[in-house]
Parts: C-alpha cells; sequence; structure tokens
C-alpha cells in the first residue's frame, strides 16, 4: 500500500469532523438564538448578542446563517418539530387529546411557549416576516380541527350541538389564553385549566 493510500482514510475523516463541528456550533446558535427570540422577540432580538453568546463574531455567525430572519425561521422550525413531537401521531389521538398533550409539554418547555407567545403578538404586524406564516397557522389549523371535531362528533367523543368551526378556533384561543397566564404568573396551573374547558365544554354531558 502506498502513502498516499495509507493517508486517504485519515483525509476522508477530516471533512466529516468539520461538518460535525459546524453542525454542533450551528445547533449551538439556534439555542442561544431562542433564549433571545423567547426575551426580546425578532425586531428586538440581537445577532451580536447571539453571536457572544457562543463566542463568536457577528461575521463568524453569518458563516452558519445568512441573517436573523434565516435563524428565526430555524429556531420556529425546531419549535414547531418539539410540539409535534409532543402532540404524537394524530392516526392515534384524537384532537382533544393533541391539544392536551401539547398544553402539558408548553408548560414544561418556558423558553419555546415564551417565543411562540410574543411571536404571534408581532406578527399581527403585517410588516412582521413571520406575519403571513402565523396567519396560515391558525387558518390551517382551524381548517383541520373543524374536520377532526366532525369525525369526533359522529364518534360520539364531542357534544353534538357543538359549531365545529368555532369550536376549532376557540380551542386555539383557550391554549393561547392560558399560556399567556401562566407566562405571567407560574403559579397558574395550565393543564387542569384546559381539562376544566374540555370538560365543560366539547365533552357530552352526562
Amino acid at each position: 500500500m502506498s502513502a498516499e493510500q495509507e493517508s486517504a482514510p485519515t483525509t476522508a475523516r477530516r471533512p466529516r469532523g468539520s461538518y460535525a463541528k459546524g453542525q454542533a456550533r450551528r445547533q449551538a446558535i439556534v439555542d442561544e438564538a431562542l433564549a433571545v427570540f423567547s426575551r426580546t422577540g425578532f425586531h428586538s432580538g440581537s445577532l451580536r448578542e447571539i453571536a457572544k453568546r457562543v463566542g463568536l463574531t457577528p461575521a463568524g455567525l453569518m458563516h452558519h446563517f445568512s441573517g436573523k430572519e434565516e435563524l428565526f425561521v430555524e429556531v420556529l422550525r425546531q419549535r414547531d418539530e418539539k410540539v409535534r413531537e409532543a402532540a404524537g401521531d394524530p392516526a392515534e389521538h384524537t384532537l382533544v387529546q393533541q391539544a392536551e398533550k401539547v398544553v402539558a409539554y408548553n408548560q414544561s418547555s418556558r423558553g419555546l411557549t415564551s417565543l411562540y407567545a410574543i411571536v404571534s403578538a408581532e406578527a399581527t404586524d403585517s410588516e412582521h416576516p413571520s406575519h403571513e406564516d402565523f396567519a396560515e397557522r391558525y387558518r390551517s389549523g382551524a381548517a383541520t380541527g373543524e374536520e377532526l371535531l366532525r369525525a369526533a362528533q359522529e364518534a360520539g367523543e364531542v357534544r353534538a350541538d357543538l359549531d365545529p368551526a368555532l369550536a376549532a378556533r376557540l380551542i386555539s384561543a383557550v391554549m393561547d389564553g392560558i399560556q399567556l397566564q401562566w407566562l405571567l404568573d407560574e403559579s397558574v396551573d395550565m393543564v387542569p385549566l384546559f381539562e376544566e374547558f374540555v370538560r365543560g365544554y366539547l365533552r357530552p354531558s352526562g
């Protein structure tokens, strides 16, 4: 075996190690960005502060993300993925069960919950980079919720006299409202509050 052949495996390993380090640094940036954005929101969140928290200059941070908007999108993407994991497979859980799981998860992850509350409020500004994304989140969530509630009515799992379109919007409104109260006062327990809403509004009587 030639010297060139003997050294080839070592040479091939270097890009993988470099890639792994780059991915770890990228994730560290996302984690620190979550901490910053969940405290100050998108507009006030500083790339300089995020870079400093991971030991980079703003220019060094730009090697991993093209700008604050791209970084912000990645933070939200990872947040959404964690919430989907908490909700479970839609094929295995009803809409109400999924919502209950999300409420419990949100209470265990203050940073992500704070991020969502702050950014959804900021996104009411039509100039916000996530304005249309958040509007579509609520539209598509309501449409999916309406469909699942109709199926639940047929199965006798929720009240037959509910308007599914209105109820789908109310579920997300209640979830948003109680998490805002919890963010302001951690003595508020979101889980029993949501369970009471489910019991009093969604479940069939008797």
